[in-house]
């Protein structure tokens, strides 16, 4: 077995939907546990993931930066499921067998990886695009342009699209 320990993992989320999201923090944990660096860089819906909803704010925004704010998901626990959401029932569903297999919710894995060190990063032009102020991410969150998260992905022993 290849050594993880001082190896670089670099995954790009730009879905925005619990199920692929999920994926992306069970492989950014596991890979802190096994002593690689991890960073999450989100783009567009990516970017869901990293809001903090307490911190959700239309002050100074266009209409459409307050309509696109009031319809896309608040942060971890408001993305729905790329499959078989059937308006939230999916999610229920599967977040009930999650708990009958004690299987850490959507959540729980974001906290864990904040612990762990494991670096968020989100898409300066994605999230002017979309109207996400810096104020409304978690605070570990670092808007960063695309330049630099390809210099991060080029440094890193292995990349993720998800």
């Amino acid at each position: 077995m290849t050594e993880a320990k001082g190896k670089k993992i670099n995954i790009l989320l730009f879905s925005g939907e619990y199920d692929k999201a999920l994926v992306a923090l069970i492989l950014a944990n596991t890979a802190c546990s096994l002593g690689m660096e991890a960073t999450v860089f989100c783009a567009f819906w990516g970017l869901c993931l990293l809001r903090d909803p307490e911190k959700i704010s239309l002050e100074g925004k266009s209409d459409l930066e307050k309509l696109f704010t009031i319809m896309t998901p608040k942060g971890a626990e408001e993305l729905p499921l790329s499959r078989m959401n059937l308006s939230g029932l999916g999610k229920i569903i599967l977040k009930k067998m999650m708990a009958d297999d004690e299987t850490p919710d959507l959540h729980r894995f974001l906290q864990a990886a904040r612990k762990k060190g494991v670096k968020f990063y989100g898409c300066k032009l994605s999230a002017e695009t979309m109207g996400i102020q810096k104020e409304e991410f978690l605070p570990e969150v670092e808007i960063i342009t695309a330049e630099d998260y390809l210099k991060n992905a080029l440094d890193s022993d292995l990349r993720l699209f998800i």
